[in-house]
């Protein structure tokens, strides 16, 4: 085995479809950023026989996933990327409905990692001569699970 350096831009993610079965492709990322941290919780265990050191525990795991690109629609009927279509309606729905589901990973790897998320869309736009950028943020919601790639 030869261990290699991952290019970023290789990095799968996939979104459910309305219908619960079918994933669909996030078109024109341009970066990915997980952060296995976010909503990390811990509580101070530091009692006067820690002797002046701080002590705690971690209470609760928490991750993220950004991601920033380029907004993508058809030229001729102007319909959004499907991917990103998703993504919109989940960021704009509340309570159940807004909890969907992401898998990811590099085209190496044999498992999914599998997340339920909550979405929320980020700033849109650019300047004069940019393209319409587009940005993302999954938060994980429970517990991830993986499952075999085909």
């Amino acid at each position: 085995m030869t261990a290699i350096q991952i290019p970023a831009r290789s990095l799968i993610v996939q979104v459910r479809a309305a219908d619960g079965s079918t994933y669909l492709p996030v078109k024109g990322i341009t970066s990915w950023t997980v952060n296995p941290a976010e909503g990390e919780e811990t509580t101070d265990t530091t009692t006067y026989d820690s002797n002046g050191n701080a002590e705690s525990r971690k209470m609760q795991i928490g991750k993220s996933m950004a991601g920033e690109g380029k907004m993508i629609k058809d030229h001729a009927t102007g319909v959004q990327d499907a991917g990103q279509a998703r993504i919109e309606v989940l960021a704009d729905s509340l309570a159940e409905d807004s909890v969907g589901r992401i898998r990811f990973r590099h085209p190496m790897e044999s498992v999914w990692k599998i997340w339920d998320v909550i979405v929320s869309i980020g700033e849109q736009g650019g300047g004069n001569n940019d393209m319409t950028g587009w940005s993302c943020t999954f938060t994980r919601t429970g517990a991830s699970t993986t499952a075999s790639a085909p």
